[in-house]
C-alpha cells in the first residue's frame, strides 16, 4: 500500500536536514559521523530526514540501521527512483525544523559549513545558498556549463546566485513548505520562492572531491535545465495571468496576418491581379487563425487559473508577518454619555 505524505504545518524542532540518497552505500557511514558531529556542535535540537530514492545497493539496509541506533534520523524509502526533486519534496513535507537544510549525501558538501549557513541565516534571510568557489569537477564538462547556466538563470529569474546547483542551502520553514516541486525544479527553489518576496543570501562553502561512487548527473541534464528554466520563467511572470503571454502572442501574430491580408486586398484592387494562388495569402490566413487560437488558449488558461485559485482557496499573495492591536471586548468599552 502507499503511504500518504506526512505534511507538517508548523515547526516543532530547531533544524531539519533533508538529504536525498541514491546508491550511496559507500558514503552512508561517513555521512552519519560527519553530519551528526557537525549538528551536535551547533547545540540546537535537530532531525535528519534521509530520502532513499529507490537505491539498488545496500543503502536501504544501511539507512534502516542508522535509524535503529539514532532516533533523530527519519528515513523515507521510495518505491522506485523518482529523482532528486521528488526526494526534496518528500523531505520538505516531512521536515519539522524551523530551518530546513538541504545537503548532498556524497559528502562533496562539508557538513561543518552548516554552522556558517545558519549564522548567515540568523541575519534575517529566508534562504541562504552555498557557493562552491573552488569546485573539484572537470572544467569543460561541468564547471563551464554550470557557470553559463547560473548566469542565464540569474538573468532570467532576477535571483542572482553564482551557484544554483549547490545543494547546501538553508530555507525558512514557511518557504520550504510553500514551494511546489515537480519535474527537475529543485535547483530553481530560490527562484520559485522569489514570488513570496524572500530575502536570499549566498556564502562561499567548501567543495570536496567525491571519495566514493560517481556523479548521478550526465550531459543530458543541460537540456532539462533549459526546459525547466522556460517553465520557471512562465511560472514567475505569467502564472496568475496566462492570458498576458498567450494574448500578446495572439495579437502580434494576428496583426501580422491582418496586415498581410490588407496588403493583398489593396494589391488586388489596384492591379486586378489574381491573389488566390499566392503563398502570401495562405500565410496571412494561417497567421490570423493562429492569432485567434493563441488568444483562445489564453482565455481558457485564465479560466483554469481562476478555478485553481478559487476552488482550492489558493492565495495570490504571501504575508511575511502580521501586526495589529489586540481586540477589545465590547463589555470593556466605557458607555457614551
Amino acid at each position: 500500500m502507499s503511504i500518504a505524505p506526512d505534511v507538517i504545518t508548523r515547526p516543532e524542532l530547531g533544524i531539519s536536514v533533508v538529504i536525498p540518497v541514491y546508491n550511496e552505500e559507500g558514503n552512508i557511514d561517513r555521512l552519519y559521523q560527519e553530519l551528526t558531529a557537525a549538528l551536535e556542535d551547533i547545540g540546537r535540537d535537530f532531525e535528519v530526514v534521509a530520502i532513499n530514492d529507490g537505491s539498488s545497493d545496500r543503502t536501504y539496509d544501511m539507512l534502516n540501521d542508522l535509524q535503529a541506533k539514532d532516533a533523530r534520523w527519519h528515513i523515507i524509502h521510495f518505491r522506485r527512483n523518482f529523482g532528486q526533486t521528488a526526494a526534496m519534496a518528500a523531505g520538505f513535507d516531512a521536515a519539522r525544523g524551523e530551518v530546513i537544510i538541504t545537503i548532498d549525501a556524497d559528502l562533496q558538501n562539508d557538513p561543518r559549513d552548516i554552522q556558517r549557513i545558519l549564522d548567515k541565516f540568523a541575519e534575517g534571510y529566508d534562504i541562504v545558498s552555498g557557493w562552491r568557489q573552488d569546485r573539484k569537477e572537470p572544467l569543460f564538462l561541468r564547471r563551464i556549463p554550470s557557470m553559463i547556466a547560473n548566469r542565464l538563470i540569474s538573468r532570467a529569474t532576477g535571483i542572482r546566485l553564482h551557484d544554483y546547483g549547490c545543494t547546501l542551502k538553508a530555507y525558512h520553514f514557511d518557504v520550504a513548505k510553500g514551494v511546489q516541486l515537480y519535474g527537475e525544479l529543485h535547483r530553481f527553489i530560490p527562484a520559485l520562492a522569489s514570488q513570496m518576496g524572500v530575502r536570499v543570501a549566498e556564502i562561499p562553502v567548501k567543495d570536496r572531491a567525491r571519495k566514493w561512487g560517481s556523479s548521478k548527473y550526465g550531459f543530458s541534464r543541460t537540456f532539462k535545465v533549459i526546459l525547466d528554466l522556460i517553465a520557471v520563467i512562465f511560472l514567475l511572470s505569467y502564472f496568475n495571468r496566462p492570458l498576458y503571454v498567450f494574448g500578446a502572442a495572439g495579437i502580434l501574430v494576428g496583426a501580422v496576418g491582418s496586415l498581410l491580408g490588407l496588403y493583398l486586398t489593396v494589391f488586388k484592387l489596384l492591379t486586378e491581379n489574381k491573389i488566390g494562388d499566392r503563398p502570401l495569402l495562405q500565410l496571412s490566413v494561417l497567421l490570423m487563425v493562429l492569432g485567434v487560437q493563441f488568444v483562445s488558449t489564453g482565455i481558457v488558461a485564465d479560466m483554469i487559473m481562476r478555478t485553481y485559485h478559487e476552488s482550492q482557496h489558493k492565495a495570490i499573495y504571501f504575508i511575511r508577518e502580521r501586526r495589529r492591536a489586540p481586540a477589545t471586548r465590547d463589555d470593556e468599552l466605557e458607555p457614551v454619555s
